[in-house]
């Protein structure tokens, strides 16, 4: 009588595991990383649309808006934007305008807007600053 053995041995399966622990450990980095430039792509997306609605809505009544709900509600956006990195609508931070060289301000609450994260993106520049 002829016994066949089937299957793998001890050792082919440590290989193998072994071989699936470096490729994993390879991946899940780059991986990481390609989450976090489509992030920040999107928050620089999402950064340039509501700044030109921002302008258009300046242009248009010569005066920026007191908040982000008021370029939904006059229809220059139609939704806020989710953040990217907290993932909410409401933790955009709006930049009041400057006075200009004459001392003038100038009306509205929202001249800018910037991300409500404290992360730092792969550029070394806070997300804040963008």
């Amino acid at each position: 009588m002829k016994r066949s053995n089937r299957g793998f041995t001890l050792f082919e399966l440590l290989a193998v595991m072994t071989i699936l622990g470096i490729l994993i450990a390879i991946a899940v980095p780059s991986y990481q990383r390609s989450q976090i430039k489509a992030r920040e792509a999107a928050l620089a997306e999402n950064l340039y649309q509501m700044r030109r609605s921002i302008d258009g809505y300046y242009a248009d009544n010569a005066r920026y808006p007191d908040s982000l709900q008021d370029l939904v509600e006059r229809k220059y956006l139609r939704d806020i934007p989710l953040d990217p990195f907290t993932r909410s609508d409401d933790s955009w931070i709006c930049i009041p305008p400057e006075p200009t060289l004459e001392g003038q301000m100038a009306e509205g609450e929202c001249f800018d807007v910037r991300s409500g994260s404290d992360l730092i993106g792969l550029n070394d520049i806070p997300y804040t600053e963008w």
